[in-house]
């Protein structure tokens, strides 16, 4: 189920940190506290049903109460044709698990991840940035979790 309210979101449990790619996919999970955020391997798919299929056995393995989904909005807020393609991926995914699902804005996220690994070669920054990206956004869900 798709959450539009951070109230509605399990407050104990292993969560999700999700940073959607067409091919590329970031992930981040939480300890059971919430108090430290680990970055996975990012997932490389060639189809979506293939990512679902991915992160259903990570929701499994895990024992994952909740999913954080990075959402890319323009600066003025609104929709882009990325943000479309996640809402959908969310859909998808929520037809295929009874898991809270609920987003968070990921502007900037990127940058960020950049900065946080920019000591490291070229290939290494690939092979990690959306899986920083991901834990960025789960640090960012659970820090709004906390204040509510």
């Amino acid at each position: 189920m798709i959450l539009s309210d951070y109230k509605d979101f399990p407050r104990v449990g292993r969560i999700i940190g999700i940073d959607w790619g067409l091919r590329r996919c970031g992930v981040a999970v939480s300890d059971e506290n919430r108090g430290f955020v680990f970055v996975r391997p990012q997932l490389y798919v060639t189809n979506q049903n293939e990512l679902i299929q991915k992160i259903l056995d990570i929701l499994l393995t895990d024992k994952i109460s909740g999913i954080v989904l990075g959402l890319p909005l323009h600066a003025d807020g609104t929709d882009s044709d990325t943000t479309k393609q996640v809402r959908e991926f969310a859909n998808m995914l929520s037809e295929q698990t009874d898991l809270p699902i609920i987003f968070i804005e990921e502007n900037l996220t990127s940058a960020t991840s950049q900065a946080e690994i920019r000591r490291k070669s070229i290939s290494k920054i690939k092979q990690e940035l959306d899986s920083v990206s991901a834990k960025i956004i789960l640090e960012n869900a659970i820090s709004v979790l906390k204040r509510i």
